[in-house]
């Protein structure tokens, strides 16, 4: 975008903290839709000054319905560093940049735009997630600046867990493990696995009907909960980096690197394996969940057998469950669950750091 073009938008925005939407997929779409409902309901929400995605970038003119839609529409450009240079250019201390990207080139400005007192709020977990250098800047920018950092949408789709744990240090209490069901998709997966239906069906209807990421291999892989559990970690105080996480990916060789026009085909590789796992679970009065656990120095993101009324099966269906366990809750953990998945929750978690930024 030119300066001139920069000027001229710059030029349409209403004075007072204003809102740049980046990402205008499921989560932004959500977000946009939220918005504006609760703006019809007196809600005090930022005026959006423009919806970025990888085609470009869209002035809103307080009408970000009819933004969205020109940014869904537009065609790609060749310049999609573009909307991180708008932020540069346009926005000033006391504005706001919602990242509801998956973003590496835009998490690694999250930093930057904290320095210069630009709010941000995250559900891309390739801010406080990735490397720990890129972690602990985030971290030294809020600590030093003035712009504050919301991620509550980066882990269990806005359930208080972030808030819990950093609650706890802040109180004193000292935190040594954290576990949990951590993947909405994989929730709703091993949740209605009971053999009658080969996983990989179940797979190709938890994609359908949007629960996985339309590359389900990005869920499979354990790569997300494994960024999850360094967010968890380190908000607890535990400067955990990503070779410290031991992950098994319930993938196999071939279908992980196989091109994507393939992978659906090769989905049934998956299927003996796990059919073996669940038949040896129920003979041993177990079941199956996809799991992060943190303690010490070390952590694992694995699929593992659990037994019955383990506190990891309080939740059902997409539901994330995270048991954390301290000094304070030594002897029972501390135990919250509640939706994890889902673009309308993501998009009012999202929003929610915004209010409480504004507010």
């Amino acid at each position: 975008m030119s300066a001139a073009s920069v000027q001229r938008v710059a030029a349409r925005v209403a004075p007072g903290p204003r809102l740049l939407l980046l990402g205008t997929g499921v989560v932004g779409t959500a977000f946009v839709e939220r918005a504006g409902a609760l703006a019809a309901r007196g809600m005090p929400v930022p005026a959006f000054a423009a919806l970025a995605n990888s085609r470009g970038t869209f002035a809103c003119d307080d009408r970000p319905a009819q933004a969205l839609a020109r940014a869904i529409a537009a065609v790609p450009v060749s310049d999609p560093a573009a909307p991180a240079r708008w932020v540069d250019e346009t926005l000033r201390p006391g504005d706001l940049v919602v990242d509801a990207t998956a973003s590496d080139e835009v998490a690694g400005c999250h930093a930057a735009w904290l320095r210069q007192g630009i709010h941000v709020v995250s559900a891309n977990k390739l801010g406080a997630g990735a490397g720990l250098a890129r972690a602990q800047a985030i971290s030294q920018a809020v600590r030093s600046g003035s712009g504050r950092y919301g991620d509550s949408a980066t882990v269990g789709a806005g359930l208080p867990v972030l808030r819990s744990i950093r609650e706890l240090v802040a109180g004193g209490d000292r935190i040594d493990s954290i576990q949990g069901v951590l993947s909405g998709s994989l929730a709703w997966l091993f949740d209605r696995f009971d053999g009658s239906v080969p996983f990989s069906g179940l797979v190709r209807r938890a994609r359908h009907e949007g629960f996985t990421e339309p590359d389900p291999r990005i869920d499979l892989s354990g790569e997300d909960v494994r960024r999850k559990l360094l967010i968890l970690a380190r908000a607890a105080g535990m400067p955990l980096t990503s070779a410290q996480v031991e992950v098994s990916p319930l993938c196999t060789p071939t279908l992980q690197a196989a091109p994507t026009e393939a992978m659906d085909g090769l989905l049934a590789e998956l299927d003996q394996e796990l059919q073996v796992r669940l038949a040896l679970a129920r003979r041993n009065y177990q079941v199956l969940r996809h799991i992060g656990r943190w303690q010490g120095e070390h952590a694992q993101v694995r699929l593992e057998a659990v037994e019955i009324g383990h506190p990891l099966l309080a939740g059902g269906g997409t539901d994330n469950v995270v048991a954390i366990g301290s000094c304070r809750y030594r002897a029972q953990p501390l135990v919250i669950s509640g939706p994890g998945a889902g673009a309308r929750v993501t998009a009012a978690a999202l929003l929610d750091d915004v209010l409480r930024i504004q507010r």
